[in-house]
């Protein structure tokens, strides 16, 4: 990983400092592509939503009550905005994530992993160094595919700001 930008300063768990690794984007840059996994162990890219609105929720594992917490609420979220595609990504197992979706009845939104290559990960800056598990992050991206909103959480065991996630994905 000699390559790839590092980043301090900006995420911690309970105080403790973390490194970002990966690209670090910005509102107004288009969306990179990138590949993950279905609840079936199918390859899924964000391009096969183009045209939507799309809802990128990370969560570092969704077996935790702060990542089923976002999850359950940006659910929540798309059973309410039509037009909108809420993914939630993380690297939990695909197996992981569908037992998740079961148990808590989750259909409005699509539950995707990053475990394979952390492609998503490393595209958008948000892999964990220390862990290598993503950065509880939320970013929207408009039918055009540029990104128009980008929160990073700085504290990983606290949950996003939903006032603006939801504020940002209304001016859309």
């Amino acid at each position: 990983m000699s390559n790839i930008q590092e980043r301090t300063g900006l995420y911690s768990l309970r105080g403790e400092g973390l490194t970002l690794l990966g690209t670090e984007l910005k509102v107004g840059d288009k969306a990179p592509n990138f590949e993950v996994t279905d609840n079936d162990m199918k390859p899924v890219k964000l391009s096969d939503f183009a045209g939507n609105v799309i809802v990128l929720s990370v969560t570092p594992s969704l077996d935790t009550g702060v990542c089923d917490a976002q999850a359950r609420k940006f659910n929540e979220i798309a059973s309410t905005n039509e037009n909108v595609v809420v993914l939630n990504v993380s690297t939990d197992l695909p197996y992981a994530n569908k037992r998740w979706c079961g148990n808590s009845h989750a259909d409005n939104i699509k539950t995707l992993s990053d475990y394979k290559e952390r492609d998503l990960a490393l595209k958008y800056g948000i892999l964990v160094k220390e862990v290598k598990l993503l950065a509880r992050s939320v970013w929207i991206i408009d039918k055009d595919g540029f990104i128009r909103y980008v929160a990073i959480n700085p504290e990983w065991a606290a949950e996003p700001n939903y006032d603006n996630a939801l504020k940002a994905l209304k001016s859309l």
